[in-house]
């Protein structure tokens, strides 16, 4: 427990929204979302943070419209870097922890196997490369950082792949999804317990010792985004789901068959044994997870 808040951005976010929930029992959350504070607005940023004077910044908040970002650089950048090192400096001035949240887009993708932390980034798009400007910053502007790469971010709030598969599973009878980009769909739930953990041991021992750093956390395992979609719709299905789109009607094919304004990774898989060694935590398999997601979806709909 903290006698000050924990500050979360992003209130609205698939995130941010877990986040209000986990990691309420260790102190009051301060959660702040556009209508409260214009992250591209850093003398705005500055004043509400020094307001709030919290022991713990929490920072999901992001430009996410990753094909919007090829030609709005400029926001991009006041958002994930620029508002991300804002935030940094000021968890400085408070001696406070700062959890800062990235990306597997700050890949390109080539690698043959999972992304360790050691390996050299090479962003593809502006999203990309504005989020790993923003790790950049947090790394430069206060020791007392933990940054979380992540990615396929999926939960039962918010918009995300599985919500829009289900979605044009009503809509249509038939679909292409793209077979050769690799991931993990990683739970903002278990984002959020996680994060939730790292605070919680932050708050308690000794912040000399803690394992500040730079960390993946992703779920275990890979699939692709053909592979993700069946496991969905199949799902869907087997819990009784209204569809007119069935598993075997949805095309593989290959991103070049599916242009996009912004370049992704092929390879999105990330390594998360660093950070299950250094919190003592076990990151479970992707489906155990999504399965837990989609059932809480398909609840909702009842």
């Amino acid at each position: 427990m903290t006698t000050r808040p924990i500050l979360v951005t992003g209130k609205n976010g698939q995130l941010g929204h877990e986040l209000r929930r986990a990691l309420a029992p260790l102190g009051e959350v301060v959660a702040i979302g556009q209508a409260d504070c214009d992250l591209g607005d850093a003398q705005a940023l500055r004043t509400l943070v020094r307001s709030i004077a919290p022991a713990v910044i929490v920072n999901p908040a992001a430009y996410t419209a990753v094909d919007k970002a090829e030609a709005d650089e400029q926001m991009a950048y006041a958002v994930n870097a620029a508002a991300a090192g804002v935030l940094a400096e000021e968890a400085a001035r408070l001696d406070a922890l700062m959890v800062h949240y990235s990306t597997d887009y700050v890949f390109d993708g080539n690698k043959q196997g999972a992304y360790l932390e050691t390996d050299a980034p090479n962003p593809l798009s502006v999203y990309g490369r504005t989020k790993l400007a923003g790790e950049t910053l947090v790394q430069e502007k206060t020791p007392r950082h933990v940054i979380l790469r992540t990615s396929w971010v999926v939960g039962s709030y918010g918009g995300n792949f599985a919500k829009t598969m289900l979605r044009l599973a009503r809509q249509r009878d038939t679909l292409n999804i793209v077979v050769d980009q690799f991931g993990a769909p990683t739970p903002a739930a278990l984002l959020a317990d996680a994060t939730a953990h790292v605070v919680r041991r932050y708050l308690d021992g000794n912040t000399d010792t803690f394992p500040y750093g730079l960390y993946h956390l992703a779920s275990r395992g890979e699939t692709n985004w053909h592979a993700y979609a069946q496991y969905v719709i199949a799902a869907a299905w087997a819990a009784g789901q209204q569809l007119a789109l069935r598993p075997e009607a949805m095309h593989a094919i290959p991103a070049a068959q599916y242009p996009t304004p912004a370049r992704r990774p092929t390879n999105s898989i990330l390594d998360s044994s660093l950070f299950e060694r250094s919190f003592g935590l076990r990151i479970p398999p992707w489906q155990e997870g999504l399965d837990r997601i989609l059932q809480q979806i398909f609840d909702l709909q009842k």
